[in-house]
């Protein structure tokens, strides 16, 4: 996957720059959408749990305190792990489809390459799952990996792809899922329409990011906005409600928002201060006492 030019890794999020001569002072999309509350606690107890169960050399450690204790720091990293894992993986799925539309738009590409790589990391059955979806549903690309912005909310982003299918624009971001038992892709996070509405409401994309080139946004009246889940038995496309959308908007417009005062508070400085024991006068002399020598 390319990574955007203009994109940033802040103290505040992913921020993005007007141009490459510039400072960043928008966040991305899904910085916004990251401002949303949600606990991983679950989830993060389970993968160090189930990563520590599966050791094959648990039972020669649990004679070995300092065994014990390495195979333990090793299972509370297994969700980080894995987290980093498939955000690999996902960087490897969309690499390649965005490598299939420019090689669709006769641009210099590197679907070989993309293929290969998807191959070495035992994955190339997302690429097999894709082409077969990319054929069934005569996707025709418009634009691959094109950089947004919108001025009046303040933000950025980047969409996967802007392509037409059966004669409708589609604005379309593909997720890499894994598989359930009953071999199907799992579900998609409702998320992911903010994300969609977000790219529709842009109002301009880059041309050129050296100098800062910018155009007004041609895709944004009415398209289709697609979620496609990319996995390794099936690709599930679902596409976002047009009676939602409303909805999701103005919520990622609070988020926004959500996102500003967070930026604000750290500007304005500590927010505990350290409070001195007060000082009290001198208690007098009691009658009487003495002092020990």
């Amino acid at each position: 996957m390319t990574d955007p030019l203009l994109a940033h890794a802040t103290n505040h999020g992913r921020m993005y720059a007007r141009s490459t001569a510039e400072a960043f002072s928008v966040p991305s999309i899904t910085t916004v959408i990251g401002q949303q509350a949600h606990s991983l606690d679950g989830w993060f107890g389970y993968m160090g749990a189930n990563s520590l169960a599966n050791d094959p050399e648990l039972p020669r450690l649990l004679g070995s305190p300092g065994g014990l204790r390495q195979a333990v720091n090793k299972a509370a990293k297994a969700a980080e792990v894995y987290r980093d894992d498939a955000a690999q993986r996902g960087d490897r799925v969309h690499g390649y489809c965005e490598q299939v539309a420019l090689r669709a738009l006769g641009r210099p590409h590197r679907v070989a390459e993309a293929r290969n790589d998807l191959a070495s990391h035992g994955e190339e059955a997302f690429a097999a799952r894709f082409d077969e979806w990319w054929e069934l549903y005569r996707v025709e690309p418009l634009a691959p990996e094109i950089t947004v912005w919108n001025t009046s909310v303040g933000y950025a982003g980047t969409l996967d792809l802007v392509a037409r299918i059966n004669g409708r624009v589609c604005l379309i971001d593909y997720k890499t899922k894994g598989t359930n038992r009953d071999g199907t892709v799992k579900a998609l996070d409702d998320k992911v329409v903010m994300q969609l509405v977000a790219g529709m409401k842009a109002e301009e994309s880059l041309v050129d990011p050296v100098a800062g080139e910018w155009e007004p946004w041609k895709y944004g009246e009415d398209p289709v906005l697609l979620a496609v889940a990319i996995g390794e038995t099936e690709v599930r496309p679902q596409r976002a409600n047009p009676e939602v959308l409303k909805h999701h908007w103005w919520k990622f417009c609070a988020l926004k928002r959500v996102w500003e005062m967070s930026a604000d508070v750290a500007a304005a400085g500590a927010a505990l201060l350290p409070v001195a024991p007060p000082a009290y006068p001198a208690a007098p002399a009691v009658a009487g006492s003495t002092k020990l020598a």
